[in-house]
């Protein structure tokens, strides 16, 4: 193993991460979202908790886990001791959930050393490898250098756009149940409905029945039946999680020209009537 790795893949396995845990560049973040601190869990050695809710998000914003400024993003980036060179890998304990945002949100401030753990803690736990209690960060600030890449993120105005003049492709990565209206909205009091010229690629249709995502040829055809290699893409969801599981598995699966709504269903549905 040598001393400094670098993420050539989107995803790296629990084998990897494992062989390679000692890297001193090498940075694991928990991005389990809506985790409380808990000395008595457990996570994988070293891991440092990114909280996407209140460290990563702005709280001032009426919509959930709305995206930060570059400010922000690089002050809690380096309270976390993240520094130019990190090897940043993500977990979370849902196996692939919040991790893919984490993975979107440090893409947006131009940070591409950065991978998502294949099927997230489930997959270190099933494989036998060495876990700790979890615990607070308590080491140097690093000197992570964030730098704002616009075209990653939608916000409203732009997917009003974008549907009524159809110039891109949007992608929800909802349920089906829910983007046809045939299940109610988990938010409370938020609407049943979908972004006018919007299609659905739920995004558990991406994950085999581990957790792990499915192969990059299954992930080809899952997309190819949807959009296009040269397509302008939106992806949504309900507040901008899941939306960025799809955009790892786009990634993956060879797509360029991809962004995220921000404020996705619940922004849109609460400030679009039908």
């Amino acid at each position: 193993m040598s001393s400094y790795v670098n993420l050539t893949s989107p995803t790296v396995s629990a084998e990897w991460l494992h062989n390679n845990l000692n890297a001193e560049n090498l940075v694991v973040l928990d991005g389990t979202i809506n985790k409380p601190f808990d000395a008595s869990q457990k996570q994988i050695p070293k891991a440092r908790y990114f909280d996407i809710k209140n460290k990563f998000s702005d709280v001032s914003n009426s919509f959930p886990n709305a995206f930060p400024s570059a400010e922000q993003f690089q002050k809690e980036a380096r309270n976390l001791g993240i520094n130019t060179n990190s090897a940043i890998v993500i977990t979370d304990d849902k196996g692939i959930y919040s991790s893919a945002r984490v993975w979107w949100l440090f893409k947006a401030f131009g940070y591409n050393n950065v991978a998502v753990l294949n099927g997230g803690f489930p997959a270190w736990l099933k494989a036998g490898f060495p876990i700790e209690t979890m615990k607070n960060y308590s080491g140097k600030t690093g000197n992570f250098v964030a730098q704002l890449q616009p075209k990653f993120m939608q916000f409203f105005n732009d997917v009003v756009k974008a549907s009524k003049s159809k110039t891109h492709n949007i992608i929800d990565a909802r349920s089906a149940a829910r983007f046809n209206c045939l299940e109610a909205e988990p938010r409370a009091g938020l609407r049943m409905g979908n972004i006018p010229n919007s299609k659905n690629i739920p995004f558990k249709n991406l994950l085999n029945d581990d957790g792990l995502l499915k192969p990059k040829e299954e992930l080809k055809t899952i997309f190819s039946k949807i959009i296009n290699k040269d397509d302008d893409i939106i992806f949504s969801c309900g507040s901008g999680i899941t939306a960025c599981v799809l955009a790892l598995g786009a990634e993956i699966s060879g797509y360029k020209n991809m962004s995220v709504y921000d404020g996705s269903w619940t922004e849109w549905g609460s400030l679009v009537k039908e």
